[in-house]
């Protein structure tokens, strides 16, 4: 197992590359969800079928799991901050396609090549901030950092309603977004050489090594996306088989929004207030109170679990019971990426970053899937039986987790 070295990053630089890769994932992201539903708004306008139009939206996300696996790969090729200036190249180049043709089989490309990006941007936006952050402020940055991205599926769709869903120049902002993310990255300042750069494992073979160096922490990262970002695609429709209207049920979706946004940020300082304590303490060390941390969020997944059924006969404990689902996995994934950012860094920090994405994501396309089964077969056996499943298995893996063994 890899272990980070003491902070060595100036004060200065490590200011500017925060500064930088914040202010560049927020232009590049808010742009992205400008464009995202222009283009299907596009499509559907063309009189195309609605299954084709979700075969679109779904080829960024295959563009995600395509390239997560060779991002350590792509980053020894190029360098951490060159891949940086990629992923926010490519989906300018991207938006100027959309913008110069309507052949489909461009624009489903186009899509495959932004998606590919998204995955390189996620991966090693996370593991600059956590490189960057000051040690005892981890878990601050981070949590700020999750905070932040959250805020772009919100800013980018609001600032497509206000210029028009559908008029050409909401392309144009959307570009204009993207290209000034890809001017603030080039300020990102030159990072220490990886100490493990050309004798970590890439690929896939430096996935599977993260994976089995931090078997519990991907499992907390795949409940933290089946609660926090896969849920929230079904919300809707389990408001509606409560019974609820098409508006009360779509609230859903901003209840788990709410809870996300509000409860990274809290996340990260009590994980860096409550490890300052030492072995001695109450909490444990850092990593011991980062694993305590997470066992409670994931307790409390499981706890909104239980109350399900009760929510049939009060369809009014949905919104809470969405804020504390979305909360609460959003949460456990800002906590893993903690740990995770705490213990490595170079090129094991972005193979064990791309495990944790891998993770994630997965939960989040397991969870509409099965969800969605389980609401169909029975909304109050089968969907609270799937949610109390997944939310006691991430829970006992926690509890049995032990600091000298992987976690």
């Amino acid at each position: 197992m890899s272990h980070r070295p003491p902070h060595d990053l100036p004060p200065q630089q490590a200011r500017l590359g925060l500064a930088s890769i914040f202010s560049s994932t927020f232009l590049e992201l808010t742009g992205y969800f400008m464009l995202a539903p222009w283009l299907l708004l596009r499509l559907k306008d063309a009189d195309l079928p609605t299954w084709l139009a979700g075969l679109f939206a779904a080829t960024a996300w295959a563009g995600i799991f395509l390239v997560t696996p060779f991002a350590s790969a792509v980053t020894r090729r190029l360098g951490r901050r060159p891949t940086l200036w990629l992923s926010g190249l490519l989906p300018v180049l991207a938006g100027l396609v959309f913008s110069l043709t309507d052949t489909l089989w461009l624009w489903f490309g186009m899509q495959l090549l932004a998606g590919m990006a998204s995955g390189l941007r996620w991966v090693l936006s996370e593991a600059v901030v956590a490189e960057c952050a000051p040690p005892n402020q981890r878990g601050r940055w981070i949590g700020i950092f999750e905070t932040m991205v959250g805020s772009t599926f919100v800013a980018g769709p609001m600032l497509l309603a206000w210029i028009g869903p559908t008029r050409p120049e909401a392309l144009w902002a959307a570009l204009a977004l993207m290209t000034l993310g890809l001017l603030w990255s080039l300020l990102i300042p030159p990072l220490p050489s990886e100490p493990d750069g050309q004798q970590a494992e890439v690929g896939l073979r430096g996935v599977w090594r993260a994976l089995r160096e931090h078997p519990v922490i991907m499992l907390a990262g795949f409940v933290g996306g089946f609660f926090e970002s896969g849920l929230t695609a079904i919300l809707p429709l389990y408001g509606l088989a409560l019974g609820l209207g098409a508006a009360a049920a779509a609230l859903l979706v901003s209840a788990s929004g709410l809870g996300s946004s509000l409860l990274m940020l809290p996340a990260g300082l009590l994980a860096d207030r409550l490890g300052r304590g030492g072995p001695g303490s109450f909490w444990g060390g850092a990593r011991q109170t980062r694993l305590q941390l997470m066992r409670i969020f994931a307790a409390i997944t499981l706890l909104g679990s239980w109350l399900l059924p009760w929510v049939a006969d009060k369809p009014w404990l949905a919104w809470p019971l969405a804020f504390v689902w979305g909360g609460a996995g959003g949460c456990l994934y800002t906590l893993s990426m903690i740990d995770i950012g705490s213990r490595e860094r170079g090129i094991t920090l972005v193979n064990s970053t791309a495990v944790l994405v891998m993770a994630y994501t997965l939960g989040g396309v397991l969870a509409p899937a099965l969800g969605a089964a389980a609401l169909q077969w029975s909304p109050r056996l089968g969907f609270p039986v799937l949610l109390i499943a997944v939310a006691a298995a991430g829970l006992a893996m926690l509890l049995r987790a032990r600091l000298n063994a992987r976690v």
